[in-house]
């Protein structure tokens, strides 16, 4: 991403240069592009992205926010809390002998975070098939991983004119925004087709609920001195409906209100941004101690209903073990994780009709569609319904965003859906 933001004019010489000296310095050269977006001095040490990212690139037909989200599964929930703020994927995958496989095959990391993007309501993808070079640019090569995809990314949701491929070679710029130079000779044999920019640029924005209430469910909670102003600040995604400067908003969950001092969307100040939009909020009138990643601003007069027991349609992805009654589970709804039980298997449907299959099946397969009723459990060691364990959350019919679950068990995702009834 790094070498992408800099091809664009997001980085200039002078940083470019600062990365390189420190990169290597601390004996990590080849990461010196990384370093742009993984600013953490751990992320740096360890080389790996460890938190979300956010960026602006600005192309020729787009301006487009960037959130670099951790590819390590040690960090899944912080992949889970940048997806549920996209519109749209970039998947990066890695062409040099051995690498995509290891991604790609059971259990890879490829494969669960396509299976989470799309059942997060991201609908656009596109893959950059990096490091051709470290293959030789050959062709076969691209066109073997590009069919792979093609069809796992088919199966997982993604239509047809939705998938965009191109090759890449991100070290080297080469076919990212253009395709001069010396480097570019061999990929220019055989590929005369759109540059990673080009394909960008085709992305189509979302509609967007902008008459629906405000919900903003939080993404980050902190309080410092930022470049724009100081204080208590939160971020996140405006799911639904449009907030304005000076007014006053409900935290859920909990009885408290703020007042809204400055908004910050892609690095200015504005008055006013609608759903849709990742934002910086300042806040008035609140204490920190009452916010935190999950909670949702909402209007006073249309707060977001809290709930402990709901139905879910879900779908499950290729598990090991079926899903049955009393299965323990760690359910991720808007950035939120909380532990939850499966209390009833309601009835198996039809993926494609949603007609009943069975009522009250013994047990959930892999690769099949159920209505399930999850209850969410304190932490304590029996287990039980709590009072205080509650999730800010919507039918699906109500509003599909704040509907959407993912369920995950023993450090994998097992299955996801959208809430649609409350019961408690």
């Amino acid at each position: 991403m790094g070498r992408l933001m800099y091809e664009l004019g997001r980085i200039d010489e002078r940083k470019r240069t600062a990365n390189e000296r420190a990169s290597a310095k601390a004996g990590k050269s080849s990461f010196s592009w990384a370093w742009e977006m993984d600013g953490t001095a751990e992320e740096r040490a360890r080389g790996v992205t460890m938190d979300i990212a956010l960026q602006t690139l600005i192309t020729p037909a787009r301006r487009i926010t960037i959130l670099d989200a951790p590819g390590h599964r040690d960090f899944i929930p912080n992949m889970i809390s940048g997806a549920t703020q996209a519109d749209a994927a970039l998947l990066v995958v890695d062409a040099s002998t051995g690498e995509f496989e290891s991604g790609f095959t059971r259990g890879g990391q490829t494969r669960e975070h396509m299976l989470l993007v799309r059942s997060l309501g991201v609908s656009q993808v596109v893959v950059a098939v990096n490091k051709l070079d470290m293959v030789g640019w050959d062709r076969d090569r691209y066109e073997s991983i590009c069919a792979d995809l093609k069809q796992f990314l088919g199966q997982a949701g993604f239509g047809a004119s939705r998938m965009k491929f191109v090759p890449v070679c991100a070290m080297g710029g080469v076919n990212l925004a253009g395709r001069e130079g010396d480097e570019s000779r061999l990929l220019c044999a055989w590929y005369s087709g759109p540059t990673l920019v080009d394909h960008l640029d085709t992305l189509e924005p979302p509609q967007r609920n902008i008459e629906g209430p405000l919900r903003i469910p939080l993404s980050n909670v902190f309080r410092g001195q930022t470049g724009m102003s100081h204080g208590v600040g939160v971020s996140g995604r405006i799911v639904s409906g449009v907030v304005q400067v000076g007014e006053r908003l409900r935290v859920v969950p909990g009885d408290e209100t703020c007042i809204i001092r400055l908004i910050e969307h892609e690095d200015e100040s504005v008055p006013w941004a609608a759903a849709g939009s990742n934002v910086t909020l300042y806040l008035a009138a609140i204490d920190p101690i009452h916010l935190s990643i999950g909670s949702v601003l909402c209007p006073t007069h249309e707060p977001i209903r809290l709930s402990s027991s709901f139905e879910v349609k879900i779908m499950t992805f290729d598990i090991q073990k079926p899903i049955i009654v009393g299965a323990a589970i760690e359910l991720f709804a808007n950035a939120k994780e909380s532990p939850a039980t499966i209390t009833k298997l309601i009835a198996t449907i039809d993926r494609a009709t949603g007609a009943v299959i069975k009522q009250n099946p013994r047990v959930v397969q892999k690769n099949s569609a159920a209505i399930v009723q999850i209850s969410l459990r304190s932490s304590s060691l029996s287990g039980s319904v709590a009072s205080s364990a509650s999730l800010p959350t919507e039918p699906s019919d109500v509003n599909k965003d704040m509907s959407r679950v993912l369920l995950r068990a023993e450090g994998d995702t097992i299955a996801a859906g959208m809430v649609t009834k409350i019961l408690l």
